[in-house]
């Protein structure tokens, strides 16, 4: 790429086309410095990212880098309201203004290149667009390099990329000269307490951004590769994913903001009707304590009568769905080491899996599917549609998928006819979720993905892509070397994994200590935190993810649990401070009712709780479960009183957070006999 100069703000502003966002809060500027196409954003006339550029090498064609021209600008504003089929917020704002520019060769071939900047008041997407021009009907692109050139070394939340297991990994906390190449969304702190998220919108087709650094406050588009070193193949599909940046004074507003889901296209799916949020148990966490096994034998988890019982309590406490692993064919082989042993429409002998839907469906539960792939990708695609029409006709309506496998171990038939391996993250595996969510949908199946690839709000187009792990999840907690997360672990999650959507992490745990299967590893958490997990991370389908005996022994928080919703009308952020604690509230979308949820890690909090987010016309009562006088998460986990008070939107609750601790409550509209009682 030729040798970017300063940008030349002398220049005419027509050679420096810019928009600024609805209410002027942040800015975009492009302009063409020695050839390259460079662009700068502002907030509040302070850079966020100086001048950097943009482009492209290619592998079969000339380089798109330049040197370019502005041959056209476009600008257009769009204000609409839409609403969600479901969603930690009901109807979503979509406000911005959008500078289209064309970028054409000053050289041969003089080939043209579109940038799209949208630019919300929370902060800005951006895309290329591929137009169809001779030479250019396909091609494939050696590297991005579009750059984010930043004001500072700010404070930085990440996973590094390109790493054996995927994305589970716990998140590094450094300044940012200390990172080297992190997936997204990666977050910042500025030294003037500007909160900044990167990511990317509406992946489809091309291959996951991860961000490289190459000097102390510079990073790079690093794209995951295929097999053969190419990065992305573009034939189809003419745009990139949208590069974002949201932006934010508070760490809370983050949570807060839907540039994500914005800038995603549409809902796709015309009926809608049988995509519903819900809770799940299931036959899973006693596998992860050894209590049974996957593969077959005496240990079995997975068998007829294991799951009617599992049913059972799901019918009694009013959960959706019961899941069920190890019930197919291919767990006795070495499944871990090669996917290709499964099959997906046969169960083991011990498990009758038309007898085990029915009966769930006899007790208004619905199976829960589950297709284990161990990243033997093709051989799940020669059996999935077959796979999927099975659980259609069993009145299966959702499947948790999963995609065990590290490094670059899921193979494939190269060009040359030699094996490929690629990454759980690159164009392949990008392709093959999203045939795999069109065909689900087809088949009115909902999706709970495992090791799959990152969430980028492609659940507004799509609906039925529920929920994802990507992310070390709950199991960590039964066999992980760090003997269960850390406290602060739950604490930073809303500021980094979730913000690219919604988690299954599987909370729900009510016996914190497993000494007789797990001796060397327990749940962080007090009782109550364990509760708050129900809000603080959002998911449609959430599971209780514990043992059904171990609920029976802590019927208050299996009330909760069971009560607590899956979809919102309304979220709110009342306190928040990244890896430390965070306050939420949220509104029930098929009630009147309110739930807040606290939590903190390892440090005892105070906080503040302000209700004006109430009706203002109505007195409710609050339901409180909150961390006892001696809570700890070490050594009092279980401490937890239960109380009830009046408030209205003029209370001001103190919260007390034990450490590891947490808090829950939830307000619904006050009775006479309620206001009599308390009063």
């Amino acid at each position: 790429m030729p040798a970017a100069a300063q940008p030349a703000d002398d220049a005419p502003a027509s050679e420096r086309p810019a928009v600024a966002s609805p209410s002027a809060i942040n800015t975009v500027q492009v302009e063409i410095d020695g050839g390259v196409p460079m662009y700068r954003i502002a907030r509040l006339g302070e850079p966020v990212v100086e001048p950097s550029p943009l482009g492209f090498l290619l592998e079969d064609a000339p380089d798109l880098d330049g040197p370019f021209a502005i041959t056209a600008v476009d600008t257009s504003s769009f204000d609409n309201t839409w609403e969600q089929v479901w969603g930690e917020k009901r109807f979503i704002r979509n406000h911005y203004n959008e500078l289209r520019i064309t970028l054409t060769e000053q050289e041969a071939p003089g080939r043209d290149l579109v940038v799209t900047f949208r630019v919300y008041d929370d902060g800005v997407g951006f895309r290329y667009e591929f137009p169809e021009q001779e030479g250019m009907e396909q091609f494939r692109i050696a590297d991005e390099l579009t750059e984010f050139r930043l004001t500072g070394d700010h404070e930085s939340w990440y996973i590094d990329a390109y790493q054996w297991n995927r994305f589970e990994y716990y998140f590094e906390n450094t300044p940012l000269s200390e990172a080297d190449t992190v997936h997204t969304p990666l977050t910042m702190r500025t030294d003037d307490d500007l909160y900044i998220s990167m990511h990317e919108a509406a992946l489809v087709d091309f291959s996951t951004m991860t961000l490289e650094r190459t000097d102390s406050t510079t990073l790079k588009s690093n794209l995951m590769p295929w097999g053969e070193g190419d990065r992305v193949r573009v034939q189809d599909t003419r745009v990139s994913p949208w590069r974002t940046l949201q932006l934010a004074d508070a760490p809370g507003d983050l949570i807060t903001s839907y540039l994500i889901l914005n800038l995603n296209e549409p809902n796709k799916i015309e009926d809608t009707s049988w995509i519903k949020p819900a809770k799940y148990n299931g036959i899973w966490w006693e596998m992860h304590l050894d209590k049974s096994t996957w593969s077959p034998g005496e240990d079995l988890g997975a068998t007829t009568e294991n799951a009617k019982r599992y049913i059972d309590f799901a019918a009694e406490h009013g959960l959706e769905h019961t899941l069920v692993e190890g019930w197919n064919v291919g767990w006795d082989e070495e499944w871990y080491d090669s996917g290709k042993v499964f099959s997906f429409t046969e169960s083991v002998d011990a498990f009758d899996l038309e007898e085990v839907a029915q009966y769930a469906r006899d007790n208004d539960v619905r199976l829960m599917g589950h297709h284990e792939t161990s990243a033997g990708v093709l051989h799940y695609e020669e059996q999935m549609e077959d796979a999927f029409q099975l659980y259609e006709d069993l009145g299966v309506r959702a499947v948790k998928m999963g995609y065990v496998g590290h490094d670059t171990e899921i193979e494939r038939p190269g060009e040359d006819g030699e094996t490929q391996y690629e990454w759980h993250h690159g164009q392949f595996m990008v392709n093959h979720h999203q045939e795999v969510t069109e065909l689900a949908a087809e088949h009115q199946i909902m999706l709970n993905v495992h090791e799959g690839v990152k969430d980028t709000g492609l659940r507004r187009t799509y609906p039925n892509l529920m929920t994802r792990e990507v992310a070390m999840g709950r199991e960590y907690d039964a066999w992980g070397g760090a003997g269960g997360h850390p406290p602060e672990y739950t604490a930073r999650l809303p500021f980094t994994r979730s913000l690219a959507g919604p988690f299954d992490y599987t909370p729900g745990m009510v016996d914190l200590h497993f000494d007789e299967h797990k001796p060397d590893n327990r749940i962080k958490s007090t009782l109550a935190k364990e509760m708050a997990l129900y809000i603080t991370i959002y998911s449609p389908l959430h599971m209780l993810a514990d043992l059904p005996e171990n609920y029976e022994e802590r019927p208050e928080a299996l009330q909760f649990m069971t009560q607590v919703p899956t979809d919102w009308h309304d979220t709110e952020v009342l306190n928040a401070s990244i890896g430390n604690y965070i306050t939420m509230a949220r509104q029930d979308r098929n009630s009147d009712d309110w739930y807040l949820g606290s939590i903190t890690d390892e440090t005892g909090r105070v906080l503040s709780a302000p209700l004006s987010f109430l009706d203002a016309e109505t007195r409710y009562v609050a339901e409180i479960y909150r961390d006892g006088t001696d809570a700890h998460w070490e050594d009092a986990p279980y401490d937890m009183v239960t109380e009830e008070r009046l408030v209205d939107n003029t209370t001001d609750l103190t919260l007390r957070l034990a450490a590891g601790g947490g808090q829950v409550i939830r307000f619904r509209p006050a009775t006479e006999e309620d206001v009599a009682r308390l009063e």
